[in-house]
């Protein structure tokens, strides 16, 4: 037991005190992990959810789970899309007699059908939120139980997303879980939610209005009298506020407790220069001790976005720059692990993002985790995308999605704008006008402390339908689909006339191979089809002028780079990856920063470094020909060395320094670039092979 030098008084009227640590109280909530030792099938099979099925000749798997990891990339639309059963034996140990037992699987995609011991205990309809069952009156304590899931990743007209330019990956993704609780608990039954909501309001550096709302469930037989305990403490676990309520919980109920505290001169989370966290913890007792606690993160941090200088964090400007980007990977589909998440998220910071477009769809709880402790703002979405079914079923379902992803999210402080939709088609379907004001009117009801947002590509500039939302974005590929890219800055003036509203750019890009090369490369003729070259080098002057035109514009509130990863699409022919998008900064696999990331790297961060372009062009040409060099570097100079010799240093007021007409030699060329600031120096090079003319050695 710790021994404190001052006495805690809890004040009424804020519920501050002096400084003590808090020590976390032990409870009998158990989360434990069933994502090993699974049967999986692809495919139907009758009768798969009984308890005494056999499953021998099933394959033996792990969770997170796809079957589409390889289909789902190799091109051609053709990947199964369908039903694959799972199952998995567990023994519940005998001391969690008289608890409460709850299923929660991470994410499934789409539909997903549990039973335990043959019994349905119920369904989930959407493939990217959390969803937790009750499963107390199936489990069996003390005997072997089975849990069998039925999951679905065929085309529901139901069920959004229809159509999307990205593999709809099936399984059971994510991590599964049972809850073990005592029967005096907080409910995780919310929509999948932590069952505590922070909702702070009135934020400054002086102080911060703190809301905790607590859904608390009493399964016993008869009332209960709950005491809901929440404590605030600071990074070093030091409690700056802690507010307690008492009041009785009828039989099978769930109560809200909601309880008001103030935070004096709180540490704002500043975003990347200082994504300062608090926790708060909330426990639930009664008379005879503690029965639950849960953990939840709290960021104190105001916002606000201007029509005319863009987004603002805790009253400072804030260049909101960065990019989109899915969950999947190279042979994993969306089954990532922790580890994956981590090593996106790092090379996100690497390449100096402030923000992230978490697309197109809720990412896993891991990666809104990363987020926060990183300082990276996001946007969080629905996957409403391209088009609607006009029916009360998929508008149920669209707005249960919406309701999980504010809810399972809620307290993330780096999630700052909801998501309503991406690329929605007024003109391919039926009206979506009416659903996406619901939509919006939905989300301020469950949140009244963020904006809404939304991505709109195919809809006229001038329709009112995309000023629906609280902030307005716009996908926009000039020099791509469409246009040339020196008409972006022109175009994007023109948009932000029509209105006094907010605007932003959510998605611009092109595409990148790392094997098609060419200097001064033109623009591509319809970059969709196959055999169509996908130049690195025309990405890097698609991005260079795209972004160039974006930085002396303050009033975009957003600029979101697509991609930041290249992404499986089964169904593209495109380039030299059958079944991927190839807009990506970084390969699919992970393995390959393209140029176009160093050049993110040299505007967006200042820790020296120098970069030559074209690496991966080589053979560079025939023996004698005039070839240029291109470096990306944020140094005050850089010295070029080719073959030895220096061809002169040069400054550079946009991070881009060019030499041109060196004349290659036959077999090795060594390009070395040095780049030079007041306190350091930094070398990057490369090594290009000329080749003999044809018909010379």
């Amino acid at each position: 037991m710790k021994l404190f030098t001052c006495v805690l008084m809890v004040t009424s009227l804020f519920g501050q005190f002096c400084y003590a640590e808090y020590s976390p109280p032990s409870t009998h909530r158990a989360d434990l992990d069933l994502n090993d030792d699974w049967k999986f099938n692809r495919g139907d099979v009758a009768g798969a959810q009984d308890a005494k099925f056999d499953d021998a000749a099933w394959t033996t798997i792990s969770i997170p789970h796809t079957w589409n990891n390889l289909d789902g990339q190799d091109g051609g639309g053709d990947y199964y899309r369908g039903v694959g059963w799972y199952r998995r034996h567990l023994t519940v140990d005998g001391s969690y007699t008289n608890r409460q037992f709850f299923l929660k699987f991470d994410g499934a995609n789409i539909v997903a059908d549990v039973y335990v011991n043959g019994a349905h205990v119920g369904e989930h309809r959407g493939g990217f939120s959390a969803f937790v069952f009750d499963v107390t009156p199936n489990i069996k304590v003390g005997a072997d139980n089975v849990i069998a899931v039925k999951v679905n990743n065929a085309y529901n007209a139901d069920i959004p997303p229809l159509q999307a330019d990205f593999t709809f990956f099936g399984g059971l993704y994510r991590n599964v879980h049972l809850l073990v609780m005592d029967k005096l608990h907080v409910s995780p039954l919310d929509y999948g939610s932590p069952g505590v909501y922070l909702k702070q309001t009135s934020v400054s550096d002086k102080s911060a209005d703190l809301q905790i709302t607590t859904k608390v469930r009493n399964d016993n037989d008869a009332s209960e009298h709950a005491i809901v305990r929440s404590v605030i403490v600071d990074r070093v676990g030091k409690v700056v506020a802690s507010v307690t309520t008492t009041r009785t919980v009828a039989a099978a109920t769930t109560a809200d407790f909601v309880q008001n505290t103030m935070i004096s001169a709180p540490h704002l989370w500043n975003g990347r220069a200082d994504p300062y966290l608090y926790r708060a913890y909330v426990q639930v007792s009664d008379n005879k001790g503690v029965h639950d606690l849960v953990r939840q993160p709290l960021g104190f941090r105001y916002f606000n976005v201007d029509p005319n200088t863009g987004f603002h964090l805790n009253g400072k400007y804030l260049d909101l720059h960065g990019v989109c980007f899915h969950q999947d990977r190279l042979n994993k589909g969306w089954a990532i692990s922790d580890a994956d998440q981590e090593e996106d998220i790092g090379m996100i910071m690497e390449v100096g993002a402030t923000v992230v477009r978490l697309s197109h769809y809720q990412h896993p709880q891991k990666t809104y985790d990363l987020c926060d402790e990183n300082g990276l703002v996001a946007w969080s979405e629905i996957p409403l995308i391209d088009n609607i079914t006009d029916s009360v079923n998929f508008s149920n379902n669209v707005s249960q999605q919406l309701i999980e992803t504010i809810r399972q999210n809620y307290n993330h402080p780096s999630v700052c704008f909801w998501g309503i939709y991406n690329e929605i088609f007024l003109k391919k379907g039926p009206d979506p006008r009416p659903l996406i004001q619901a939509l919006n009117r939905l989300a301020k009801t469950e949140d009244t402390t963020r904006p809404t947002t939304s991505a709109s590509c195919c809809i006229d500039d001038s329709d009112p339908s995309n000023w629906y939302v609280d902030v307005p974005s716009f996908n926009r590929y000039f020099g791509w689909y469409w246009g040339d890219y020196d008409m972006f800055g022109p175009y994007i003036d023109r948009t932000h006339s029509f209105t006094n509203l907010p605007c932003g750019i959510s998605e611009y890009g092109a595409g990148a191979s790392l094997i098609q090369h060419m200097d001064d490369p033109p623009k591509p003729v319809n970059p969709n089809n196959a055999g169509v070259p996908h130049y690195e080098e025309y990405q890097n002057l698609l991005h260079e002028a795209t972004w160039q035109q974006m930085k002396v514009r303050p009033y975009l509130w957003l600029k979101a780079v697509w991609n930041m990863f290249d992404f499986a699409s089964d169904g593209r022919v495109e380039s030299t990856s059958p079944g991927r998008n190839d807009k990506g900064l970084v390969t699919y696999d992970r393995q390959t920063r393209k140029d176009a990331f160093y050049w993110y790297k040299a505007n967006w961060t200042t820790d020296a470094f120098v970069y030559i372009t074209s690496r991966r062009f080589s053979p560079r040409g025939t023996v004698g020909a005039k070839v240029p060099v291109k470096v990306y570097a944020n140094c005050d100079n850089v010295q070029l060395l080719f073959n030895g010799t220096s061809q002169g240093t040069l400054t550079s007021t946009n991070h881009i320094y060019g030499w041109s007409d060196l004349e290659l030699r036959n077999g090795s060329n060594a390009v070395v670039a040095i780049g030079t600031t007041s306190n350091r120096s930094c070398t990057d090079s490369v090594v290009w092979v000329g080749r003999p003319a044809e018909g010379r050695q």
